[in-house]
């Protein structure tokens, strides 16, 4: 491979011959368009000559590639950086969050409903947070061994530890929901589910109709004095709202299912208390 590049400049004068039939502007004008000229070179002239080293040529070319490789490296390597430190502060932050264990409150509200599934009677305790979300259950069952009271009591505890953790109910609901075993067949002492496949079933349908709203899984409709809880919900008053904030601060979510304007109707009473205290 060559070494060294040199690189002579001419000047060159030539002229061009065109032989024509008629002389005149038409043809003066066309007649940088015609290849039909004569060329002759008249004078050629050296005007300078460049020398050139390859080799430092190629080197000042690689250098200043590697040099804008490193560069670019660099940067890729400091916004890498600058992103794993971000996305682990993220995963940090998340893992905190999702390995962190939110205790119930010691004084907690919940309620207790009672049924039966089959000719088996259920009790489901539950118990909430301060802003009305479940964080756990008990489940209490007669005509049933020591073995499958201990289970259930266990299979409670699971529950309300993944509560606690931050699993959402649904997740439990739709793992639950439609389970098959005995004891089956139709529910008593509840307004809302009419029957139930099993115990659990039974027990998830009614926490997602409860806290969840989940009325796909009802097998009545809500059970209230629809027309009053409307006009009641129509009347925007400072009563109303302080009615309302009472309600929730005193009244467990589960109780009331998720609806506390609807129960505001069978509160009249209170409502002129609260008035006549003032």
């Amino acid at each position: 491979m060559a070494k060294y590049l040199v690189e002579t400049y001419y000047t060159c004068s030539f002229k061009v011959k065109h032989y024509l039939d008629n002389l005149n502007e038409k043809e003066l004008d066309k007649i940088e368009q015609r290849d039909d000229g004569k060329f002759e070179i008249l004078d050629v002239k050296l005007d300078n000559r460049k020398t050139k080293n390859l080799d430092k040529i190629s080197k000042n070319i690689n250098e200043e590639n590697i040099e804008e490789l490193r560069s670019e490296n660099q940067d890729d390597k400091n916004n890498l950086t600058k992103k794993q430190f971000k996305n682990s502060n993220f995963i940090n932050q998340v893992s905190d969050n999702v390995n962190r264990r939110f205790s119930m409150p010691d004084r907690r509200k919940g309620y207790i409903q009672k049924a039966s599934v089959g000719d088996h009677k259920v009790y489901l305790h539950t118990g909430e947070y301060e802003d009305g979300k479940i964080g756990e259950i008990f489940i209490d069952t007669s005509k049933e061994g020591e073995l499958v009271k201990a289970l259930m009591n266990n299979f409670a505890i699971a529950i309300s530890l993944g509560l606690q953790y931050g699993v959402p109910l649904d997740e439990f609901v739709n793992a639950y929901v439609d389970t098959k075993f005995e004891p089956s067949g139709k529910v008593y002492g509840n307004d809302r589910i009419l029957s139930a496949t099993s115990i659990l079933d039974y027990i998830f349908r009614e926490l997602a109709i409860s806290y969840l709203n989940r009325e796909d899984l009802a097998h009545t409709p809500s059970i209230g004095n629809t027309e009053k809880a409307i006009e009641s919900s129509d009347e925007d008053t400072e009563d109303q709202q302080q009615i309302l904030k009472i309600v929730k601060d005193i009244t467990s979510k589960g109780f009331v299912r998720n609806n506390y304007k609807k129960k505001l109707v069978d509160l009249s009473d209170i409502r002129i208390n609260l008035k006549g205290k003032k």
